[in-house]
């Protein structure tokens, strides 16, 4: 039995794909039989009794210019490193991966963890304190689904005036990150073209990278007996992201026949203003809806009721909506960009197009909306493909294999089957 602590920014799945693949991730490792402690900052994850669970203190300030002051204890703000995350937010830094690396090195080193510890798993923190942690367990190892000098690159392109260029260019950790990940043992993410990414943007050693791929809950995922609504696309992510590449999916709308519909899972007007505003000047009000935030059940649904999934991003460390759709048995559109090709594959489980290219993706839609047993097959493939590679039990798997090379010093590489 290992005895495992994981650490995590922010551990909601609501937060970001760090906060699902904590929870599921250490689910299955306490099924094969592993001790897991996990360290997280907030918001808070869902409940996960199979864990001892420690919450780091987080003041979310980001972006919360009124009513920051911790309402049960303001002096709080006061305190050296909420006092620092205070001051850095309202320079444009975005400092939550870095303090929330400090202060979990503090209790660390102090022994308030409270029990020995085999093995470290960063989950996307990578951030100072990561440092000061060589040696507390037996290894340290990190998850990184993609570099973030690919959201600083996609959202510089975007950028126009010196103010829109001064907040991205200091709100992206770029120097921290690429010192930090250098120091880890192990390297784990989720496709190879993120392991060449990680290497080119952060010059990681080949042979400490991992290639395990992500997971899905496929016994949660699964086709459903309703009616599909004819026409019906559904597009799930955040649509203040760039990478995502909802404005190209718009656009392609509008070659298509006013028939068909699209569902946006995210939230639109008052919290998300922009492509409510921008699918008004399309002209597509009447076609495109927006859910805002759904229970897992319901978005279960909408992956059973929509007759395919459209993925339009302009990169993918793996592409979770585009597996999840797989998983229900619904056909997907996907650009190939990073990961996209390796989760969809070439079986027939959906279609690639190029990123940037509304033209390629309308003719895909097109042509998936256009054949009922073609998509019937395309989803039973699509099915196949998600139980066969990426299962979270699989994933549990392989990252043991990783854990058990670097304590055991075990020199076979992971290996995906």
């Amino acid at each position: 039995m290992m005895k495992i602590s994981f650490l995590c920014y922010r551990g909601n799945p609501y937060c970001g794909g760090q906060g699902g693949y904590l929870y599921y991730l250490s689910r299955e490792l306490a099924r094969l039989g592993h001790e897991v402690t996990v360290l997280v900052g907030s918001p808070k994850p869902w409940p996960m009794p199979w864990a001892r669970t420690i919450h780091i203190e987080n003041l979310n300030l980001w972006g919360v210019r009124r009513h920051f002051l911790p309402p049960e204890s303001p002096w709080r703000i006061f305190r050296p490193l909420n006092f620092y995350e205070l001051a850095a937010t309202r320079l444009g830094f975005f400092p939550e991966m870095l303090i929330f690396s400090l202060r979990a090195l503090s209790l660390l080193r102090n022994g308030d963890h409270g029990q020995r510890i085999d093995l470290l798993h960063d989950v996307q923190t990578l951030g100072y304190g990561l440092m000061g942690m060589k040696g507390i367990g037996r290894g340290l190892v990190t998850t990184v689904h993609h570099p973030l000098t690919v959201d600083f690159r996609i959202n510089m392109e975007s950028k126009r005036t010196f103010r829109e260029k001064y907040y991205s260019l200091v709100f992206y950790p770029l120097a921290m990150q690429r010192r930090v990940i250098r120091c880890c043992d192990r390297v784990l993410t989720s496709s190879r073209a993120t392991m060449a990414d990680l290497q080119k943007a952060f010059g990681v050693l080949p042979e400490r990278l991992r290639l395990v791929y992500n997971g899905v809950d496929a016994d949660f995922f699964r086709p459903l007996a309703n009616e599909r609504i004819p026409n019906r696309l559904l597009f799930v992510g955040n649509t203040n992201d760039e990478k995502k590449g909802i404005v190209d999916l718009l656009r392609a709308l509008c070659r298509l026949p006013a028939s068909f519909t699209l569902t946006i899972v995210d939230e639109g007007a008052p919290t998300k203003p922009l492509i409510p505003q921008m699918v008004h000047r399309m002209g597509l009000s009447g076609r495109v809806f927006f859910t805002g935030r759904l229970s897992l059940d319901q978005l279960r649904y909408h992956y059973n009721s929509c007759q395919a999934v459209v993925v339009p991003s302009l990169y993918e460390g793996f592409g979770l909506p585009a597996a999840e759709a797989m998983a229900c048995g619904t056909p997907v559109v996907a650009t190939a960009a990073g990961a996209l090709p390796e989760v969809v594959g070439d079986e027939g489980a959906g279609f690639l197009v190029p990123p940037r290219s509304p033209s390629a993706l309308a003719e895909a839609i097109a042509q998936v909306l256009s054949r009922e047993t073609n998509r019937e097959e395309m989803g039973r493939i699509g099915r196949d493909r998600v139980q066969r590679l990426f299962t979270w039990r699989k994933v549990a798997e392989r990252t043991l294999r990783v854990y058990e090379e670097l304590l055991h010093g075990d020199r076979m590489k992971e290996r995906v089957d």
